[in-house]
């Protein structure tokens, strides 16, 4: 815990001195959006779209280059790079080994012909297979990735805890985050198999709904779902990217009554009428302020140009008094939060720029409670947990270009859990 702030505090015997070198100590980042597994995964994958890729000439010299091994992996794929690629364009194109891509919205994967002889499930000729991650899980052991490399990346951010918000998260998966992904405070949603489970290293989070556009369930399931996370003392988060994946939640919220805690994901698109009915019903909004950098052009190809205004709003949340915090997304966004905040308070000319907010509201996107997206901002007091991140430079120097900050060290639990460059005095300015 804290235990104690001020100007020129003697050291204890034993406690370390570290000279914080004139950057600011802040609280430790809260990621409140983020899959582990297939992050995880993505760190050993081949980006395929972009700002990475950005066209099919790009994509054959990225698949190539990462050709040794047996699978190849990609990830990240959107149809402007090389239009809608199918099994033939990977035999076509790809080198000569089993290959699969993973389509940009995480649902859809592409084989080539080696892939598909070596997998024992019903493939479509075309190769290109929707829904099917529980398949492949079984026939690939239900093997899991190494979580140690992503929690160090995490913590080299100065994040200190995530929320993980995959589906179909159930005990096995728990047990599986609790264990791997420490020491990162965890808040893991899932589906009903996490109804009245308690985890000693975590907390469990909302049942998490995730509908589809093209095949919506009737009002009535999605009340009904709602109503018995809520009897289960469980918030709900839904995805909502879509104009009618968000009318139907916020009409099935409405109709079974909000529970502390119930979220929006996402809330891609908001015109003024949804955020006020979402003020009205009391909900949080955890948004991914980066996507409107990272993927504008082709939000500027393919949005329809009434809808521009209403993409990824922040000014017109925060000025609502909604509860509203940040999470990465990854690993179909960038994990890194401070690419997130200069997003935020920089967007693109075309995109809404009058929907950037302030340096301040932008890091209190991140220092929400993970317990509570929707509160205020935690602060450096006396008494609160030592979860803490020491940057590079000042406050001031912070907020004119969060894109530049680098994180010295990180603290959870007042226990230095990642360190790049510090010196240590028993005179030096204390932290």
């Amino acid at each position: 815990m804290i235990a104690e702030i001020g100007n020129q505090l003697a050291p204890q015997d034993g406690e370390q001195v570290i000279d914080g070198q004139s950057g600011v100590l802040l609280p430790g980042l809260h990621d409140h959006h983020i899959h582990l597994n297939a992050s995880a995964a993505a760190m050993e994958s081949v980006r395929c779209g972009p700002p990475h890729v950005q066209n099919q000439e790009e994509l054959i010299v990225a698949l190539e280059v990462a050709s040794d091994g047996e699978w190849l992996r990609g990830i990240g794929y959107h149809p402007s790079v090389a239009g809608e690629i199918d099994r033939h364009w990977l035999d076509c194109n790809g080198p000569d080994r089993p290959i699969r891509i993973q389509h940009r919205g995480g649902r859809m994967w592409v084989f080539n012909s080696q892939a598909i002889a070596l997998l024992a499930i019903d493939i479509p000729h075309d190769g290109r297979l929707v829904d099917g991650d529980a398949e492949l899980r079984k026939l690939m052991g239900n093997q899991r990735p190494d979580l140690k490399p992503l929690v160090k990346k995490l913590l080299s951010f100065g994040i200190t805890g995530v929320t993980e918000v995959t589906p179909g998260n159930d005990r096995d998966d728990f047990e599986h985050y609790s264990v791997n992904a420490n020491p990162l405070n965890l808040t893991i949603m899932g589906g009903v198999d996490l109804h009245g489970h308690n985890g000693n290293s975590a907390q469990v989070g909302p049942l998490k709904i995730h509908n589809h556009d093209y095949d919506l369930p009737s009002l009535a399931d999605v009340i009904a779902q709602i109503s018995d996370a809520h009897v289960h003392g469980r918030a709900v988060a839904i995805h909502c990217v879509t104009r009618a994946e968000m009318m139907l939640s916020l009409a099935a919220i409405e109709d079974a009554g909000v529970h502390p805690g119930d979220r929006i994901e996402h809330a891609a698109i908001a015109d003024d009428t949804i955020i006020e009915w979402i003020m009205k019903l009391g909900l949080t909004v955890v948004t991914q302020p980066h996507f409107i950098t990272e993927r504008q052009d082709a939000y500027l190809k393919e949005v329809e140009s009434h809808e521009l205004p209403h993409l990824w709003r922040l000014k017109s949340f925060v000025d609502a008094g909604i509860g509203i915090a940040g999470g990465s997304d990854a690993p179909f966004g960038d994990l890194n939060p401070w690419k997130a905040m200069a997003s935020a308070v920089r967007r693109p000319g075309k995109l809404g720029p009058n929907e950037a907010i302030s340096a301040n509201d932008a890091l209190a996107l991140y220092t929400k409670p993970s317990s509570e997206a929707g509160a205020a901002p935690r602060q450096l007091v006396v008494g609160e947990k030592a979860d803490l991140c020491l940057l590079d430079r000042s406050c001031a120097d912070a907020y004119a270009d969060f894109s530049a900050v680098n994180v010295q060290a990180t603290w959870i639990d007042g226990e230095l859990v990642y360190e790049r460059i510090l010196s240590t005095s028993p005179h030096s300015n204390a932290v």
